[in-house]
Parts: C-alpha cells; sequence; structure tokens
C-alpha cells in the first residue's frame, strides 16, 4: 500500500479547472519530485493535499486513511506536513520558539495551567525546549536557537522552516520548492539535508522544485503537470529524456 494514494482529485476556480484528474502513488521512503512550468498546478496540488483547498472530486489517503475533505490542522495531525516557497516563519519569534510552535501537535496544557505555572507547565516546557534543541541540532541550528528567525541567513530561514515541519512529527513531509533563491553551494548542501531527512527520519517526502539538477540528483521518481494535468510520471531519467517534457517544462 502505498503511503500517499491520491486519485483523480481536481479543483475549479471561476470555472477555470486548476488541477484535474490528478493522480499519484508514492511509496514508504521515497523521494518524489513534481515539476512543470509556471502555473501548472504544483502548489495547488499541495494545497488540497494540506486542507487549504478542498477537491471537488477524487480521493487522497495517506497511510490507508481518508482525508479528503479534511481541515488543514486534521490532515497536519494524520501526518502531512509541509514548507513553502515563499518562507512562512514566525519572524518575531526565536529559533527556538519556532520549533517548539510544531510541537504543539502532541505537547499541551490547559491555559490556567499556563498562567498559573503549575508543575505540568514546567514540565511540558523542559520536555519542548528539549526535542526542539535535538531538531536543532539536526540542521545546524543549535548554536542561534535564542536568535530572532528573521536574523537567521536565507538558507538556515529554509533549514528552520523544515525543522518545524518535522516537529509535527510527519509521515509525509512535502517541500514548496526547498531551493528557491539559493546560490549552488546552498542548493548542494540543501540535497544533502533532504537525503539526511529522508533517511535519518525515515520520511516520506514529494518537493516541488525548478532546479533540475536538484530534482535530477535526489529525486527517485517524478510526475509532470501541465496546464492542470499530469503530462506524464515514472522514474526521473525516463521523465527527463521525455519530448513532451522538455517542450512544455523547458521551452524546446
Amino acid at each position: 500500500m502505498a503511503m500517499l494514494d491520491v486519485r483523480n482529485i481536481g479543483i475549479s476556480f471561476g470555472g477555470l479547472k486548476a488541477v484535474d484528474d490528478f493522480s499519484v502513488a508514492i511509496e514508504k521512503g521515497q523521494l518524489y519530485g513534481l515539476i512543470g512550468p509556471n502555473g501548472a498546478g504544483k502548489t495547488t496540488v499541495f494545497n488540497l493535499l494540506t486542507g487549504v483547498y478542498k477537491p471537488d472530486n477524487g480521493s487522497i489517503q495517506l497511510d490507508g486513511r481518508n482525508l479528503t475533505g479534511k481541515s488543514t490542522i486534521e490532515i497536519n495531525k494524520a501526518g502531512i506536513a509541509r514548507t513553502f516557497q515563499n518562507i512562512r516563519l514566525f519572524k518575531e519569534l526565536s529559533v527556538l520558539d519556532n520549533v517548539k510552535a510544531g510541537l504543539h501537535n502532541y505537547y499541551s496544557y490547559s491555559a490556567v495551567t499556563g498562567i498559573l505555572r503549575l508543575p505540568k507547565y514546567h514540565k511540558v516546557e523542559r520536555e519542548m525546549n528539549e526535542r526542539a534543541m535535538e531538531l536543532l541540532k539536526v540542521f545546524d541550528l543549535d548554536k542561534e536557537w535564542d536568535y530572532k528567525a528573521s536574523n537567521l541567513p536565507y538558507g538556515k530561514q529554509r533549514k528552520l522552516e523544515i525543522a518545524r515541519a518535522l516537529a509535527t512529527d510527519p509521515k509525509l513531509l512535502l517541500l514548496d520548492e526547498p531551493a528557491a533563491g539559493m546560490n549552488p553551494n546552498e542548493t548542494a548542501e540543501l540535497m544533502d539535508t533532504i537525503r539526511f531527512v529522508r533517511d535519518e527520519f525515515d520520511m516520506t517526502i514529494l518537493l516541488i522544485e525548478h532546479d533540475m539538477k536538484l530534482v535530477s540528483g535526489i529525486c527517485e521518481k517524478l510526475t509532470v503537470l501541465n496546464f492542470g494535468q499530469v503530462l506524464t510520471q515514472g522514474e526521473t531519467s525516463e521523465v527527463l529524456n521525455d519530448k513532451r517534457v522538455i517542450t512544455a517544462y523547458l521551452g524546446e
């Protein structure tokens, strides 16, 4: 059984089909890429998978559980986390507190406990701090734990967003153009980070990406979208040599 099984989902805006009959099956532990030209519907697919949009038709299953039409919070708790093309950190909060925000799915206390600083408050806060620091160490961010997120270099902000997503303990991690705005050295480091996350966390990863070197270097399979429809999908080497992909995606 696939970790993610999406069948024939679609959505229209103002009568225009943004995504039409999209299907994909992603196995546990797979690094899977979703590519296509600007406006092809890639981010719309991510928004459908994460409950930002409700599909007009079709079904979405994660590890055998039907998530079709569920809310963003329900889907996150079920095991799907994401990052965004335009980084969405809590920029005025510290690096540590950004990761702790992702931990609130699993650590909680009542408002009264928090206001009165009862023993449970201190216990939960201590456990959250320890777990958050463990994640920051993975991304070599532990020394900047008390920095404002906005004061981190761009590449480290990308890493922090991934660390925060992992704090929700997902089964599937969606990365929306993680290399956007990065220089070649940062992109190479990001490739290593994504591989490490997959291996260290036994993670299934689906990413949208325009950097073809990154895609060909880490993705095992690809789906190509064009005008909201699947153009082709399969093994990375086969897809990237498909003349239809070259025409649609590379404009050649």
